[in-house]
C-alpha cells in the first residue's frame, strides 16, 4: 500500500543541499539518490518506508512524502508517519535567526551565503543518535559507517516490498538482548558491544529515558548526565545533542575531523586543540553545532570541487 502526503517547511530550505549527505548511503537503509530521499521508519511494531521528494522552492519549501507498507494503515499511523518526516528533514527549524546572529563573522557569513537553506537532519530516534555515536568513537567515519549497516542488517527489522528490502533501525530492545559475541561479530569491539548493550537496557527499562531530553532547556546538564553513562564521554554526548535532538548550542570540539575544518576556514590550516576550537566557536553563539555543521559541509564541497578540476587536468594531460 502506498500514499502521498505534503509537508510545509519553515524558509529558507534546500533539500537537496540538506540530504545530499546521504548520497552515499547504503540503499536498503538510507540514501539519497536521483532528488528522492528514502528511509525505514519504525511505528509500534509495524515498518513503513518513507521516500521523500522535493515538491517546492528555496524559499516556499515543500516535501512530498510516499508512504509504503505491506498492509493497509491507520489515520493515526499516517499523522505519525508525517511527523517523523517532518522530524527527518528538521522541517519545522528557522535558519533565519542563526544567519542574522553570525553576520559579524565574515566567513561564516560568506559560507552561509553560499549553503543558505542547509539544514541539519536528524536521526529518527535520540537512542539511534546515541548509538551511532558509541560507534563512530575513535575510528574513521567510513569504518563506522559501514558497522552502523552490518548493525542495522543484523539486527535491525526488515521490510519487503514490491521494490525491494528495506532494514530498520534495530529496537533497544533487540540490542539490550543481544550478546556480547553477536554484537562483536559485525565489527564492534568488545568495549563498544558493552557500552550499546548496557545502555540499550537502560533504555527499555526506562532507567535511561533519552526523549525527555526534548523537553530540557539546559543542554549542559544533559550533557553532565549522559557523560556519568559508561561508553559517554563528553564528545558523544554533544554529537547526540546535534543529531538526535537539534540542539545546536553543543559542539563536539574534542573530534579531529571537525577540529582540522575549523583550523581549514580559521586558522590558516594550522592544527589547533579542542579548547582553541571551542573559543573560535564561541563566535557563533547558541548556534556552534549548526555553524560546526556548515563548515564541515563547506569544507566537503571544497574538497570535491578541487577532486574534480584536478581529474579534469590529468585528463587532459592524458588526451594531449
Amino acid at each position: 500500500m502506498s500514499n502521498t502526503m505534503i509537508i510545509k517547511c519553515v524558509p529558507p530550505y534546500d533539500f537537496e543541499l540538506s540530504m545530499n549527505l546521504f548520497s552515499d548511503g547504503d540503499r536498503q537503509i538510507r540514501r539519497f539518490e536521483e532528488g528522492k530521499f528514502w528511509q525505514i521508519v519504525r511505528i509500534d511494531r509495524r515498518l513503513f518506508l518513507l521516500t521523500l521528494r522535493d515538491v517546492g522552492t528555496a524559499d516556499e519549501p515543500k516535501v512530498a512524502v510516499d508512504l509504503g507498507s505491506t498492509q493497509n494503515f491507520s489515520a493515526e499511523e499516517e499523522e505519525k508517519c508525517r511527523e517523523l518526516s517532518s522530524r527527518l528533514v528538521n522541517a519545522n527549524f528557522n535558519l533565519s535567526p542563526f544567519y542574522s546572529d553570525v553576520k559579524k563573522d565574515e566567513t561564516m557569513t560568506e559560507i552561509v551565503r553560499g549553503l543558505r537553506g542547509l539544514k541539519v537532519p536528524s536521526t529518527v530516534t535520540v537512542y539511534e543518535a546515541l548509538v551511532d555515536s558509541i560507534i563512530e568513537q575513535q575510528i574513521s567515519l567510513n569504518v563506522a559507517h559501514v558497522l552502523q549497516i552490518n548493525l542495522i542488517k543484523k539486527f535491525g527489522g526488515r521490510l519487503n516490498l514490491d521494490v525491494g528490502a528495506y532494514y530498520a533501525y534495530p529496537t533497544p530492545q533487540k540490542l539490550a538482548s543481544a550478546n556480547i559475541e553477536e554484537l562483536r561479530k559485525i565489527g564492534l569491539s568488545a568495549r563498544k558491544a558493552e557500552y550499546i548493550r548496557n545502555i540499550s537496557k537502560m533504555t527499555t527499562t526506562g532507567e535511561l529515558d533519552l526523549d525527555a531530553f526534548r523537553k530540557r532547556a539546559d543542554v549542559t546538564r544533559i550533557i553532565e548526565e549522559l557523560d556519568k553513562i559508561r561508553g559517554i564521554g563528553k564528545w558523544t554526548a554533544e554529537l547526540t545533542i546535534v543529531r538526535g535532538l537539534q540542539r545546536y548550542d553543543a559542539i563536539p570540539a574534542d573530534d579531529l575531523g571537525l577540529r582540522r575544518v575549523i583550523a581549514h576556514f580559521y586558522c590558516h590550516d594550522k592544527r589547533i586543540t579542542s579548547d582553541e576550537a571551542r573559543k573560535i566557536a564561541e563566535k557563533w553563539g547558541k548556534w556552534k553545532g549548526l555553524a560546526s555543521f556548515y563548515l564541515i559541509m563547506a569544507e566537503a564541497i571544497e574538497r570535491r570541487v578541487k577532486n574534480k578540476v584536478a581529474g579534469n587536468l590529468d585528463t587532459s594531460k592524458r588526451n594531449r
